[in-house]
């Protein structure tokens, strides 16, 4: 199957996207899945809620909630443009930022669930033996949650890169700039005899998710056997 110019292009723009949402999320999954599972405090329910309204809200009210966020005008954007002179709004770090913020809630709870079925007695023998809360996660926590994080991480990465809503209305379809597989494959639908072109780029979705899967349970595999040995 021969990729033209501006497949390419689409799918290298799909991709950095994918990595660069995947990579945001990915120390703030971990820190507030630990929060959520390890922590009792006043608002967790409510921290737990805001965490997972993309998950609730429709698509296009998260994108636009962002553009009234980081356009020109908005609160963080205006501040952004006037004192560092850029802006995320209609660029692919904005389309980054959409996919992150949509992949996120399942990142937190994937991790939330590994670091919950951790038996905390590993961590309080830790600590009474003298180490520091840094040494009880990065030691004793995230070596047993592994198998949780890598699978929050393919979930992540699978759901910026087929992120819609959010992004078409926060950075538009700009071909280029913004317009990643699905807006790509949005676009050929509604242009007449675009159906050959959209089910070019449809295959090659698909193909990717499946390598993306495929590679996920090998790795989950992977690290399972590894924190079994440790053990």
């Amino acid at each position: 199957m021969t990729l033209t110019p501006e497949e390419w292009s689409i799918i290298q723009l799909s991709l950095s996207v994918a990595f660069l949402a995947t990579f945001l999320c990915l120390p703030i999954g971990i820190s507030l899945a630990w929060i959520l599972a390890r922590k009792n405090f006043w608002g967790k329910s409510a921290l737990n809620s805001i965490i997972h309204l993309p998950l609730i809200l429709p698509p296009v009210v998260t994108g636009y909630l962002l553009l009234l966020t980081f356009g020109k005008k908005g609160l963080i954007g205006k501040l952004l443009w006037e004192y560092l002179g850029f802006t995320i709004a209609f660029k692919w770090t904005g389309a980054a930022l959409a996919a992150a913020i949509m992949a996120l809630p399942l990142m937190v709870r994937a991790i939330r669930l590994a670091i919950e079925n951790i038996d905390s007695q590993f961590e309080e023998a830790a600590r009474d033996l003298g180490a520091t809360p840094l040494k009880v996660f990065s030691t004793i926590t995230l070596p047993l949650a592994a198998p949780g994080i890598a699978v929050g991480t393919i979930i992540t990465f699978i759901k910026a890169l087929g992120e819609f809503g959010a992004t078409i209305t926060f950075v538009s379809n700009i071909p280029r700039e913004t317009q990643t597989l699905s807006l790509a494959i949005y676009s050929f639908l509604q242009t007449p005899d675009g159906d050959g072109a959209a089910w070019h780029l449809i295959i090659i979705s698909v193909l990717i998710t499946f390598v993306a899967l495929l590679a996920s349970e090998r790795f989950e595999r992977y690290l399972h056997r590894r924190v079994r040995s440790s053990n």
